[in-house]
Order: C-alpha cells, then structure tokens, then sequence
C-alpha cells in the first residue's frame, strides 16, 4: 500500500505555508500507511561553508545540547539544537561528509537521518495524524517537501526503516512499491562505497541514485538508469535541493496524481492529498506515464 505526498512551492504564500499545507496531504494518506510516516523539508540554508544534520535518538532523554557543544568543539560554529521529538537539526562549520562521518564515528548510538545544506528529514513509528502533531509539522516553512507513510510489507515496522532515505546530500527517496533485485545490487553499490543503515529496499534506491549522481549523471539520466538497472515496480518521489522528480516503472501497477498551478506542484498517490491545496479544483491535473521522468526545479520555475 503506503501513500507519497509531494509539494513544490512556486510562490513566497506557498512557501509560508508549505508544512501546513504538506501536513494536510500527509493526514490524507492515513490509511495508506498506518505503520509510520515521514517527511523531507527543504528550508533555511546552511550558511557557506556549513551544513545541517538532522539526527535522531531512541533515548526519550538524550541531552542535544551536550551533542552541539562537541560539534562546536570539534568544527566550531554549532548554534543550539533545533529539537523536534526524538530529532535535533544542528548546523555545523563542516561539510556534510565531514560532519556526517565524525557523528557516526564519535555517537554511533545517534542516527543521522539527512545531512546536506537545505535538507531536514523526520521520521517516526505511528499514526501519520500523530506524526503530524509530534513534529508540528503545520510550523514549517520551505520551498518544497516530501512525504511518506507506510505500510510495512517487507521488513520490520521502525523509525529506521521508515521513509524518506538519503544516502546523499540533499537528496532523498520516498516509494510505493517493492524491488527484487535489491540484495545484489546493494552489495554491488557497497563496493562503490555507498554505505547504508539498513536492510529496506527502498534505501538501496536511493543509494543507486546516489552513486549515479555522484558518477556525473544528471537527475533524470539517473531515474532513466532505474528502468534498467531496478527490478520490480515503484513509484518513485525523489527530492533534491533544487526541486523535486517523479519516476513510476513501465507497468506502473502503484498509483500516482500529478497537478499543478501558477503557485504549485504537487504529487500523491491519491488526488485527495492534492485535494487540499489551495486552487485544487482549478489545477491541471494528470497521471503521470509509466517510464517517463517528471522534474521540477527552481531552475525551470
């Protein structure tokens, strides 16, 4: 089952409300993905020269700012913690492979849930109407933000395990669907010296786009390697910190809704999260074609 939710902002009222409005779409896919929900925000840009991570603990009592005074130690330049349930963004004077590879090192108990210069990702077990109210999401402003809720089918029900992934900076995955050929291909992408945290399908995805992107594709030669390289069906919401790109596989079993306005893009499984957008009913609106990459970035915009 599970449910994706997609904005993108192409107006500052948009963007003023974008957690609002995302937090509304998300409450829709309730029953899609009654396991846990997720989301990816872009917003608030790291400073030249820094990044920001978003972390998580599973320890309700973890001291964030203990963890921002040995950033600070370690880099400089760590303000406090912006803390959101069991997650905390900190923004660090490093670069994010820099920043990412000292937590995995020094607090391996810590789980580093995005690292980039725009990206936020949080994710939890539950209820995605709970998750919505735990994370304040309705609070966010930003220029455009995914979101997933899940029904677990393939491995155990975690915030782990949860979506979005990201295995690259300011890049994640959210997924409807299953892969078959996934063991193998992280194995071969491990070897390219993509590392991953756990056993999902789905995070494997992401790090093939990853390793392409890394390789010099550009995002659709990279979403045009998935019909070739991936086996199975998805369909696929990828962000990064331009924009974000939809990919749905040639037999396109798994639903998807594309609409848009002069203030919006957006994408779900089902028109009803696109439903509760501002000028819904006067969007055009499309399914999008099996196979075929849709991007939007600021660029293009």
């Amino acid at each position: 089952m599970c449910g994706i939710v997609g904005l993108f902002a192409k107006s500052p009222e948009i963007e003023g409300a974008l957690g609002s409005h995302l937090a509304a779409m998300l409450a829709q896919m309730n029953d899609r993905g009654p396991d846990s929900a997720g989301v990816a925000v872009y917003r608030d840009p790291a400073p030249s020269g820094s990044s920001k991570v978003t972390l998580h603990s599973a320890d309700p009592l973890q001291d964030w700012d203990a963890i921002a005074a040995e950033l600070d130690q370690a880099f400089g330049g760590s303000p406090r913690p912006e803390v959101r349930a069991s997650h905390a963004v900190l923004v660090v004077e490093a670069e994010p492979p820099e920043a990412e590879a000292w937590i995995r090192r020094v607090h391996p108990d810590l789980r580093v849930m995005s690292a980039g210069r725009t990206i936020e990702i949080y994710k939890e077990v539950g209820l995605p109407e709970e998750f919505v109210r735990q994370f304040a999401l309705a609070d966010f402003r930003g220029s455009h933000g995914l979101g997933h809720t899940r029904m677990a089918t393939e491995s155990r029900v975690t915030t782990e395990g949860s979506h979005p992934f990201s295995t690259g900076h300011d890049l994640c995955l959210v997924h409807n669907g299953s892969l078959s050929n996934h063991n193998r291909l992280r194995e071969n992408l491990r070897r390219e010296g993509i590392e991953f945290q756990t056993e999902n399908d789905t995070e494997v995805a992401a790090g093939y786009l990853a390793w392409r992107l890394r390789e010099g594709a550009s995002l659709e030669e990279a979403l045009e390697g998935c019909l070739t390289d991936l086996d199975g069906f998805y369909t696929f919401l990828v962000g990064t910190e331009d924009g974000f790109a939809v990919l749905r596989d040639p037999i396109a079993c798994k639903p998807a809704v594309l609409a848009e306005t002069d203030d919006w893009v957006a994408m779900a499984s089902e028109w009803r999260a696109i439903a509760q957008l501002p000028g819904a009913s006067e969007a055009r609106s499309w399914e999008p074609v099996p196979g075929v990459v849709y991007a939007w970035e600021r660029a293009r915009v």
